[in-house]
């Protein structure tokens, strides 16, 4: 199986096609793939989607992808790395679009409720398929600040995928009132940073719910306590750096409010039954190994 690297930080790709574009490969990095026009069926692992104009899907590294194109088809491919990701993190110097980069990880660890069309509000199509028609046309051309357009407009695109990402159900089933239970789990995710925010008496002021009941909800909800939900969410983000990016154990332990390295050994530990750095090395061990690849 063929397996893709990425080289650079960013990159976007558009082709049109009669036949499929490439056969299946593995990629080592994010991608969201837009259709602007065509039919056909889009293989990601063990699912099989038909694919039309103006569906959206989200692809994880280490994904098995391939297409099969009925008629011909114009795809547009958004493709980041974790270094792309770590600059657009908010004090970096080398970002000017502000701390965006969460909303990535907010659709990445929700992309299993969702592993289709990530478009589900109609009034959203429109908007993103001017925005694609945009982004394809100011990247083709040089022009001053071209870089800075292209963000801008994958930022925004970015922010609506999130938006309708934040409407799916959560896991499991909600007690009550779905859609307040769904911006529980939404508020929980984007406030991951904060823990101030997070705390009992914040959320059942937010949402209007008993301090005495808001911990039973949440169980119910989610299947676990608060903190333990806060600290599973925490654990995801920390894998995410670990495989994705370079971040050192003293930025995470600082970014997601660690104690200190130990503190964040000893917890990962806990729950993953190996520490950070024997975690990153498999990850990547993984990622380098390309078994039965031919040529």
């Amino acid at each position: 199986m063929q397996v893709i690297n990425l080289y650079k930080p960013f990159d976007i790709i558009y082709v049109e096609e009669e036949v499929c574009p490439m056969g299946q490969h593995r990629n080592n990095f994010f991608e969201l793939v837009y259709i602007l026009k065509g039919t056909g069926t889009l293989h990601n692992n063990q699912h099989v989607y038909d694919y039309a104009e103006e569906n959206f899907f989200l692809m994880m590294p280490q994904n098995t992808v391939h297409t099969r194109v009925s008629t011909r088809t114009a795809f547009v491919f958004i493709r980041f790395n974790g270094i792309y990701l770590e600059a657009q993190r908010a004090g970096n110097p080398h970002s000017n679009l502000g701390d965006w980069a969460r909303k990535l990880e907010y659709i990445f660890h929700n992309n299993h409720h969702f592993p289709g069309c990530i478009l589900q509000n109609k009034d959203d199509k429109p908007v993103v398929r001017a925005l694609m028609n945009a982004l394809i046309l100011e990247y083709s051309r040089e022009q001053s600040m071209r870089n800075e357009v292209v963000q801008q407009l994958v930022n925004t695109i970015i922010t609506i995928v999130a938006r309708n990402v934040s409407l799916m159900r959560p896991e499991p089933a909600a007690p009550g009132n779905s859609e307040v239970s769904n911006e529980i789990i939404s508020y929980i995710h984007q406030n991951i940073y904060y823990p101030e925010m997070l705390k009992a008496e914040k959320l059942a002021a937010k949402f209007n719910i008993s301090q005495n009941y808001i911990g039973e909800y949440i169980k119910k909800l989610t299947g676990n306590t608060i903190q333990r939900y806060i600290t599973n969410y925490k654990l995801k983000l920390v894998e995410t750096r670990l495989q994705y990016s370079d971040m050192r154990m003293s930025e995470i332990v600082e970014e997601l409010g660690f104690t200190d390295e130990s503190h964040l050994n000893k917890t990962f530990k806990k729950y993953n039954g190996i520490n950070p750095t024997e975690y990153r090395k498999k990850m990547w061990a993984e990622r380098n190994y390309q078994p039965g690849m031919s040529g």
